[in-house]
């Protein structure tokens, strides 16, 4: 579609606006009727980054990523792609491609023509079409399939063909809506990798939904975890992962221990956690604050921990009193249910072979640098967001 048609009126660039961020969704809310389907949204992603928005089913994470796309409209707030308003844009004319979850291939038309159909509607001549289809399906491994169609192709190949579609039009942005999630589970890890490996080869910004926590971590350099419509937490998969700011995102992204303390002896930014019989001396994440007596929950994750024999000390760490509940082999590691003080502690083992495991009475060791504090929110601030 030509410039001047209407609907494609050129982006807005913000006054002022230097290029921080490659993308940025600031303030936007989508209402399906009276459901706030995304709730005042905001967030940067740098350039060149992977970034994966990351969450439960129906959290907002797909609607997000179509207006992104211009598929949806926002009913406020605004997206800026490098600089530049892009609201009013068509979705044609945004910069942006996308990759949906069922690959939405045409039947009727070969792996070449698929590929090529968004340069054939953007009017880009026969040879140099014939050419960047060319290149595009060797660069994605399609090479010699191009006069295939969609149904003689795997799973995998199938996958390939709709990222080669995406990536022939030369995007900015290249979104990605669950692509994998339709293939089996070691074929699904194989091409995971693949898909990081192409995004730094391209250098290109790519971001991706999913609600598979292994797949988020592993991928990306960003991710922004949404649950009923907002963004928990933004950042990277190291603070996602360790440094939770709310037990819903400690409890939805891996396993971890959850335990409810008092805090003790606060002193600026460190205190003392008091659960059951142990005290336990943490630091205090940045921006995060705390009152004497007031309680709040410790986040440690199962690999956080050490188990050792009944009675043994460390120095530098911390050692509770335990007993073995259960234990289940799962390959790489023992994980082990740890009875202290009346509640169960999660613990991950690397698998010690020759079918040695703990049992009976032991000590759960812990280093008071792996344990991080969240202060659970009031009802009040539950409902204001």
């Amino acid at each position: 579609m030509a410039d001047g048609q209407p609907g494609s009126s050129a982006p807005e660039v913000l006054p002022g606006a230097a290029e921080t961020a490659h993308l940025r969704v600031d303030n936007v809310t989508k209402r399906f009727g009276a459901a706030k389907a995304v709730d005042n949204v905001s967030f940067a992603i740098p350039r060149g980054a992977f970034a994966t928005l990351l969450g439960p089913s129906g959290c907002g994470k797909t609607t997000t990523l179509r207006m992104i796309a211009g598929f949806y409209d926002p009913d406020e707030g605004d997206i800026v792609l490098s600089g530049k308003r892009i609201n009013q844009l068509p979705a044609h004319r945004r910069g942006t491609a996308m990759v949906f979850q069922d690959y939405a291939l045409f039947p009727h038309m070969t792996v070449k023509d698929n590929v090529g159909y968004g340069l054939r509607v953007a009017g880009v001549p026969g040879k140099e079409r014939e050419r960047r289809v060319a290149e595009t399906l060797e660069f994605v491994g399609l090479g010699g399939l191009g006069h295939r169609w969609p149904n003689q192709l795997s799973g995998g190949q199938q996958q390939r063909v709709a990222v080669g579609r995406a990536l022939v039009v030369r995007p900015q942005i290249l979104l990605l809506d669950e692509p994998l999630s339709n293939l089996d589970a070691k074929l699904r890890e194989s091409l995971r990798w693949e898909m990081r490996e192409l995004q730094q080869q391209l250098r290109m910004t790519f971001i991706y939904v999913t609600h598979d926590q292994d797949e988020a971590l592993s991928l990306s350099d960003w991710i922004a975890v949404m649950n009923q419509g907002r963004v928990e937490q933004a950042g990277t998969p190291w603070e996602i992962y360790y440094r939770p700011r709310t037990e819903f995102l400690a409890d939805f992204v891996g396993a971890v221990n959850l335990v409810p303390a008092i805090a003790r002896d606060v002193r600026g930014a460190t205190a003392v956690l008091a659960f059951g019989g142990a005290r336990v001396p943490v630091g205090l994440p940045p921006g995060v604050s705390v009152r004497e007596d007031q309680e709040v929950r410790l986040s440690v994750r199962p690999e956080s921990l050490w188990l050792a024999s009944a009675g043994a000390t460390a120095q530098g760490m911390i050692s509770l009193a335990g007993t073995v509940a259960r234990r289940a082999f799962l390959g790489d590691i023992m994980r082990y249910w740890i009875n202290v003080d009346g509640r169960e502690w999660i613990v991950d083992q690397a698998d010690p072979g020759a079918g040695v495991a703990f049992e009976g009475s032991v000590s759960l060791m812990l280093r008071p640098e792996r344990a991080h504090v969240i202060v659970p929110a009031t009802p009040a601030e539950l409902s204001s967001g």
